[in-house]
């Protein structure tokens, strides 16, 4: 259950929250940027998830419950960064993802980047 966030919270990179994405939609999304900028700044990067699985996108990085606190298999939409003012996610934190699943995304946002 959302509940306000405390005044010297920010959200961290990793992080897993509920999100209002473009059209309203809130579905979970991943902290993409880095504290440092997360700390100090409104918006933040995030890349979002989805619980539909689709093989041809091999840019989709998938996470098995419990990890990031999420309760059904999901994908990250490693080919879709999104920016928004951290407002949009719901406090508290559902989790964060493992250091090697975080690795995985942000190869496939350089590859999605080419960076």
């Amino acid at each position: 259950m959302p509940r306000p966030a405390p005044r010297d919270w920010y959200p961290r990179r990793g992080e897993v929250y509920l999100a209002r994405l473009v059209g309203g939609k809130i579905r979970p999304a991943v902290v993409l940027s880095r504290d440092a900028l997360n700390r100090q700044v409104r918006d933040v990067c995030v890349v979002p998830m989805t619980t539909r699985h689709h093989a041809e996108f091999s840019l989709r990085i998938p996470v098995q419950p419990p990890e990031g606190g999420l309760h059904r298999n999901s994908w990250i939409k490693g080919d879709q960064v999104h920016t928004l003012e951290r407002s949009f996610l719901l406090h508290p934190p559902l989790g964060r993802l493992s250091l090697a699943t975080l690795r995985r995304l942000e190869d496939a946002v350089r590859t999605t980047l080419q960076l």
